[in-house]
């Protein structure tokens, strides 16, 4: 015996079953290195053949990719179906939302974001780049700016940057303490209005 906790096999249709290899390997790359975590583990976890992760994923690789891009791209719920409101109290959704996805994830959103200070990973460097546009127009949509067309690169840049400060803001929250999910949903929210109601006009009118 190899101590694996191996899961009862239960049938399920694909997409399903990738769903859930890749909720299996979120856990265990958030709770151990990448090192330390064989695609055997996963599988036993998952209750599946080995070479069924290969087959969806192509090797353990190529499925730690996928959930660090499935961790740091901000879900489409997000920002779905949000309602006819003001832009304050969309924002205020949408961070409530994105806090919940982080707090059910903790210790692999701040494995992917450690990723991300290290900087030596060109693949990984790249999911980064497409988590952070994306996250962008996912405040725009909840701002209701996504038709914006004078300083829209700018603007674009200045919500990116405010991305930078959401990853320290959870550090704060989740590693030292010092900040409350309540002090973290405040302070993102007025933030982010903060920026396209006062800072962005006022660039784009300098400029």
């Amino acid at each position: 015996m190899d101590g694996r906790r191996q899961a009862p096999r239960r049938r399920m249709d694909p997409d399903a079953r990738r769903a859930e290899i890749l909720a299996v390997a979120r856990g265990l790359f958030g709770a151990k290195s990448y090192a330390t975590v064989s695609t055997s583990d996963i599988a036993a976890r998952a209750g599946v053949a080995r070479a069924l992760i290969n087959h969806y994923f192509g090797g353990k690789r190529q499925l730690y990719l996928e959930v660090v891009r499935q961790m740091m791209v901000v879900p489409a719920s997000v920002s779905e179906r949000l309602p006819p409101t003001t832009a304050e109290e969309r924002v205020s959704i949408c961070v409530d939302r994105w806090l919940e996805v982080v707090e059910r994830n903790r210790e692999m959103w701040l494995s992917a974001i450690g990723l991300e200070a290290l900087g030596n990973d060109p693949e990984i460097d790249r999911i980064m780049l497409e988590a952070d546009e994306i996250a962008t127009d996912r405040v725009l949509e909840a701002a209701m700016m996504t038709d914006v067309v004078e300083g829209r690169e700018k603007l674009r840049a200045m919500i990116r940057a405010h991305s930078g400060m959401l990853k320290a803001a959870s550090r704060e929250w989740l590693v030292r303490g010092t900040l409350g999910r309540s002090d973290l949903h405040v302070m993102l929210t007025r933030t982010v209005l903060h920026l396209v109601d006062t800072v962005f006009p006022a660039v784009r009118d300098d400029a």
